[in-house]
């Protein structure tokens, strides 16, 4: 090793005894080990003696044993730690560095700005040091210019985050100290001094000055040092003008504005500070650079390996942990980076120690000014007044990494806005407290450092601070919440119920969280997440109270949250009143029901609702469009969906609360998968780009997009960490599967065999293999590691029959839980095959009318859920072959179901924009009856009867006031298509499939009559009011009238298409009624029952007659037509006195009012319009102010309407129910069924009962509440 220069050795050697009796080794030694001239052993060693003064000498004898850049480390250490008098006994036997040596140092720059470095005491870079360059790039350009003239550069932020190693950084520049300070740069350390300190240091500054000076100039002489403030200011002003004129004055860690007067001399200023405001009491031109809090994860981590001599790669994850703890603090992460050094095996201790808030193990390891973390932090708070102070110490109660407006902390101190601002204003100058200037009004929030702090300082104040904000809440808003949806208001949905948990305000609340006011508030508000995450987060303070009620809010909640996210927002009370009668949700729903009835409100309470169990755990509406993929993240906690919308949503699996959402895709995104990390997310699309997602910034990692020509359908990564790919497979003819490293720019390999798309690719559960399904029939497995082909399955051999009509496409695989079996879907079926012999296992083959649009396996059992175009979910047991439930739910095709990994819940997704989280042992196969659409209802005296056929095609009679069954038949023979109520006897009628009518006795249900005749299914049937007529009409295009008991028949024959519906039309003067009946061919025709003649032949539409009605009167009759027509026509001269046009869809529904002054039509968009009859007019539009998850203004076809007696309401069904303001076109209520594509609703003469049936089978009784 190279020995120190002599007169640098002798220098050491006669200033030996000044040194040791004055420095303090422990502070120098830190810089010395940054500079790399001391090992840690070797300040073991020194840390050993047991005196200060011994430390020192240990120090000193070790030094005169090592090299020139010893002698420069140790000189910079004294200017560094102010020891300013003893580094000039040292500074004239500087030695020179020889390029070499030069090479060598730590710090960067050449040997010209070594030297005026040093010469200045601006402290050499730390030994671990990361570079900022953006921030120092800022500075620097603010430092040049202060090329021309004097001035002030501020570089402020908060404790630890690296102000002095950014300004020493800035200053090591070749071209900015030739250019703007060929003067020198000359820094001194300042901190937290009073006056006779200051004196002190500047005095040390002068007397460097002008001995650098004299070496100059030997002829300048060296003054006494100066003997108060003013006379040193008055000497560093005349030395900075006439010795140092273009030089820079570096300051750092400047606390009182009083301090910095003193160096007010019109020189050149760069200042480092906590304190933004400090330099308005200067003069001079000023700038500033705000230092951000935290290092950026890949620097930080960067600075932990260099201490532990690793690659970043190769750190514990603990390393990243310990990042987010402390937020990236660049002085946190070198406090603990150093403390790693000693003892590299405690990474989980710190981390602990962090995450348990002990700053005061995280003790000084570096020349930082305070021993420990906690009081650097300390010190920040001091400086202010005693009544900010406390101020400040309320801030105690905010949450991590959340914003508050001024307005709320208004409220909390009970100050004027204006005046909270100027408190906050002041924490901000002192980088107490951050801003964020993009938002208006100002958002402000706390480093999670300082609020750790806070929270462990003011530990036991903590309640009764969370006390103090629900009270003055509480004070302010004592007439009701804020429903401003500003900034404050939100602040206070969000979080009241947190401040109410902390201050342990039990009573509070229960009260706000099982109060249906509280929920629709909030919900209307924030959304359905928030709510839904509150029950769960404090499920164990509510459960102490009622865990029943608390479970009832939270099921309430779950299974309405996507229709609480729909705008207009829907009437929560009408929402709650289809809860069990048990609930607490009901119960409160209906008082307030029951009160707002009595303003002439308009509420329906569900009476037989009591039979229905739902079984979603939760739904929700993440989209606006079809949900084409989700998919659970492999711990469970997440749900990521896709879909039409072009966008990629991430949520809570418990809740629905959005955590991220990334507008995607310029297309339909058709897949999201989560790596098995669950940090990455991939996504593919119809813009045949694959892209890699980082979830936790939502920021975009990898794009794939030059390789696939054409629509990528699926991508997977592997299920292990072992060795990350991902599969990606697309439309493409000859390259459509595809392997990435997603480190790489282009694949890594492509799988030849498909020449037809490939919509699916799945890998094994050990990832040895990939098995592709595509629409040229097959299924064929790969070996991952060569890209090879090992198997290949012709599913299209499943279907023979089928085979040379048309293709049959392999929709998607799934690979059982051991790997041993794969499962695929085609067609309507489900096949499992042998992955070892090909042979096929097993087939599950579901309805003939529908498709299988995607399968998975469960990864805990044997079974497999199935997703299905006629919106169901099946779960099938692969092992007995058995169903062992029906899902249903959605309203539209189900493009996607994936369990979790644990097995415990099953999402599906489909085109009805909801995504839905079933529980796996709760949902069973369907033991509930389920009724069809096509029904008949009377109402007799208060008492209601229900006819319809079930799904296992038997006629039922239910009792309308229990929904209890009265009468069962024998399963029919054919199926029934429509049914009737005789009103007069107890008779009831059926019309099948086959053509066959049959009329049985209630409640016996003895066969009273068989009737044959029809060729083809019978689509309507209806009793004549005195009872001894049936009329049916066929898709035979035929109507017949029968004697029913005797079977005598007359036919009408005419209509060319199939008759769906008739209307009997009773004409005056003669009083004869006759039969009126539409059909698909265009025409009207009307018919003497008796003779069969057909009187009237209209040919009224050019397109199919979809609806008709009659006047009350008998005078005029309506029909609507899908050529998106209505007309109104005379029943005395059976012209056309009316046409309506302005429908944009077929008119699918008509209906006069009982004045005859109305009529209301409504068309398959979801349109209602209601004319005046008299003059054809338009009088109002009835829809939503925007189209529904549907895609419609009512949910689908607008299919039945009713006014009530008085012709002021209007009934309307669709997707849903809705009564309408017949004067204002606006809406008075809704009520949502379970499913959906309501036929038609049969309302009782007094307008108070509704009975529906909807496409899943569940039977609505909904009577008014009075």
């Amino acid at each position: 090793m190279a020995m120190m220069e002599e007169g640098a050795r002798s220098c050491l050697l006669q200033s030996r005894s000044s040194l040791e009796q004055d420095i303090r080794a422990s502070y120098l030694m830190d810089h010395m080990i940054s500079d790399g001239v001391l090992t840690g052993d070797e300040e073991d060693r020194i840390r050993s003696k047991p005196t200060r003064r011994e430390q020192a000498a240990a120090l000193l004898e070790l030094l005169l044993r090592k090299d020139n850049q010893a002698y420069i480390s140790f000189y910079n250490a004294l200017v560094r730690e102010s020891y300013g008098d003893l580094a000039s006994l040292l500074h004239n036997s500087l030695p020179l560095v020889s390029p070499e040596a030069e090479k060598s140092f730590s710090d960067g720059g050449t040997r010209y700005v070594q030297a005026v470095l040093s010469e200045g005491g601006v402290p050499q870079r730390p030994v671990v040091f990361v570079s900022r360059p953006a921030l120092m790039n800022r500075v620097r350009e603010k430092l040049y210019r202060l090329q021309k003239e004097p001035g002030w550069v501020t570089v402020f932020g908060m404790a630890g985050s690296g102000k002095s190693v950014l300004a020493a950084e800035a200053v090591r520049d070749h071209a900015l100290i030739t250019e703007c300070f060929p003067g020198g740069v000359h820094w001194l350390s300042i901190g937290q001094l009073d006056r006779s300190d200051l004196l002190v240091r500047i005095q040390s500054l002068c007397f460097r000055l002008e001995q650098q000076s004299q070496e100059k100039d030997p002829s300048s002489s060296l003054h006494r040092p100066p003997g108060s403030l003013e006379e040193a200011k008055e000497r560093l002003r005349f030395l900075m003008l006439r010795r140092y004129p273009r030089s820079l004055l570096i300051l750092d860690d400047i606390w009182d504005s009083s301090v910095l007067k003193a160096f007010d001399i019109q020189c050149r200023v760069l200042l480092t500070t906590r304190d933004r405001s400090l330099a308005e009491c200067v003069s001079g031109p000023k700038s500033e650079v705000a230092v951000e809090s935290g290092l950026e994860e890949g620097q930080a981590l960067e600075i932990l390996a260099l201490y532990v001599n690793r690659k970043p790669q190769r750190l514990p994850e603990q390393a990243r942990s310990i990042v987010r703890e402390c937020k990236g603090s660049p002085l946190v992460v070198s406090l603990i980076g150093a403390l790693l050094r000693e003892f590299p095996d405690r990474w989980a201790y710190y981390l602990h120690t962090l995450q348990q808030k002990k700053f005061k193990r995280i003790r000084k390891s570096s020349s930082y000014d305070y021993d420990a973390l906690d009081q650097a932090m300390a010190a920040s708070i001091q400086v202010l007044s005693k009544e900010h102070r406390e101020l400040y110490i309320d801030l105690t109660v905010l949450e991590k990494d959340v914003k508050v407006p001024a307005k709320v902390l208004s409220v909390l101190w009970d100050l004027e806005p204006e005046e909270v601002e100027d408190v906050l204003q002041d924490f901000v100058n002192k980088s107490l407290l951050f801003r964020d200037c993009h938002h208006r009004p100002y958002l402000y929030y706390l480093h999670d450092l300082q609020l750790d702090f806070l929270a462990e300082m003011n530990r036991s104040g903590l309640e009764s601070l969370h006390t103090k904000v629900v009270r003055q809440y509480q004070q302010r808003y004592s007439q009701g919440p804020p429903t401003s949806g500003d900034e404050e208001c939100l602040y206070w949905f969000r979080f009241l119920t947190y401040h109410m948990a902390k201050a342990n305000l039990t009573q509070e609340l229960y009260s706000l969280m099982f109060s249906l006011d509280w929920v629709r508030t909030k919900a209307q508000i924030i959304g359905p997440a928030h709510l839904i995450n509150d029950y769960l987060e404090y499920s164990t303070i509510l459960d102490k109270e009622n865990s029943e009620v608390r479970g009832h809010f939270q099921e309430f909640l779950s299974l309405n949250g996507h229709q609480l996210e729909q705008r207009p927002f829907p009437d929560v009370v009408q929402l709650a009143l289809s809860q069990p009668d048990s609930s607490e949700v009901y119960r409160q729903a209906l008082l307030q029901a029951q009160e707002r009835a009595t303003r002439g409100g308009l509420y329906l309470d569900w009476v037989n609702k009591s039979s229905l169990k739902s079984l979603s755990r939760l739904v929700v509406q993440p989209h606006q469009g079809s949900i084409y993929s989700a998919c659970f993240s492999h711990d469970g906690t997440k749900i990521a969906s896709c879909g039409s919308s072009k966008t990629l949503r991430v949520f809570k699996s418990t809740s629905g609360e959005k955590l991220l959402e990334i507008q995607a895709h310029d297309d339909e995104v058709l897949c999201c998968a989560f790596s098995p990390d669950d940090r990455l997310l991939a996504t593919c699309s119809s813009d045949r780009k694959v892209k890699v997602w980082n979830v936790e910034r939502g920021t975009l990692m990898r794009v794939f997009e030059d390789e696939h020509e054409e629509q990528v359908n699926h991508c997977q990564f592997t299920n292990t960490r072992r060795r990350l790919l991902l599969a990606t497979c697309s439309n493409d003819k000859f390259m459509n599967t595809k392997l990435w490293n997603i480190n790489k720019p282009s694949s890594q390999n492509t799988m030849f065999g498909h020449l037809e798309p490939v919509n699916h690719c799945c890998f094994s559960p050990d990832d040895a293999y990939l098995s592709t399904s595509s629409s040229d029939g097959t299924l064929k497995l790969w070996e991952v590691s060569s890209a090879n082909e090992w198997k290949s399955i012709d599913v299209a051999d499943m279907f023979p029959e089928q085979r040379e009509q048309t293709e049959v496409m392999v929709k998607c695989s799934t690979w059982s839980a051991g790997g041993r079996t794969i499962i695929c879907a085609a067609r309507n079926a489900v096949f499992v095959f042998d992955v070892e012999t090909t042979a096929m296992l097993l087939e599950i083959r579901t309805s003939r009318l529908s498709t299988v649009q995607y399968c998975h396996a469960c990864p805990s059992s044997n079974l497999v859920a199935i997703a299905l175009s006629h919106y169901a979910v099946e779960l099938w047991d692969i092992e007995t072959n058995k169903k062992m439930a029906d899902c249903s739910g959605h309203l539209s095709w189900v493009h996607g179901v994936q369990f979790s990994p644990d097995g415990s819940l099953l999402l599906s997704c489909s085109d009805d924009q909801t995504v839905r989280v079933w529980e796996t042992n709760k949902v069973h196969t369907s033991s509930a009856v389920c009724l069809k659409r096509d029904s008949d209802v009377l109402f007799n005296n208060g008492d209601i009867t229900v006819v319809a056929a079930d799904n296992r095609n038997r006629l039922q009679v239910r009792n309308g006031r229990t929904g209890a069954v009265m009468f069962q038949s024998e399963n029919q023979e054919s199926r029934i298509r429509c049914t009737a109520i005789c009103s007069q006897t107890s008779a009831v009628g059926l019309g099948r499939e086959d053509g066959t009518i049959q009329v049985l006795e209630m409640p016996s249900g003895t066969s009273l009559a068989t009737l044959q005749g029809h060729t083809r299914a019978v689509l309507h049937c209806q009793f004549t009011p005195e009872g001894h007529t049936l009329i049916t009409s066929s898709e035979d295009t035929n109507i017949r009238v029968w004697r029913w008991r005797t079977g005598e028949c007359v036919v009408l024959e005419g209509h060319k298409e199939q008759v769906r519906c008739f209307s009997l039309l009773t004409t005056t003067p003669s009083s004869k009624t006759h039969l009126l009946s539409w059909s698909f061919d265009g025409t009207i025709k009307v018919w003497d029952m008796s003779s069969g003649e057909r009187l009237q032949d209209l040919v009224c539409h050019q397109g199919a007659v979809l609806a008709c009605d009659v006047s009350p009167d008998g005078q005029l009759f309506a029909t609507t037509s899908a050529d998106k027509t209505a007309k109104v026509w005379s029943s005395a001269s059976w012209e056309c006195v009316r046409l309506l046009n302005g429908h944009q869809d077929c008119v699918r529904s008509c209906r006069f009012s009982w004045d005859g002054r109305r009529l209301a039509t409504g068309d398959d968009n979801g349109e209602i319009r209601l004319w005046n009859v008299k003059d054809g007019t338009l009088l109002k539009i009835c829809s939503r102010d925007n189209k529904d998850a549907m895609d419609s203004l009512h949910g689908g076809w607008v299919t039945d309407l009713h006014f009530s007696p008085d012709n002021t309401v209007l009934l309307s069904t669709g997707g849903y129910i809705k009564w309408w303001n017949v004067e204002k076109g606006e809406a008075l209520q809704t009520f949502y069924p379970t499913g959906a594509n309501l036929k038609r609703i049969h309302v009782s003469p007094d307008f108070s009962t509704f009975v529906t049936i909807d496409n899943i089978g569940i039977l609505y009784i909904l009577k008014k509440v009075e």
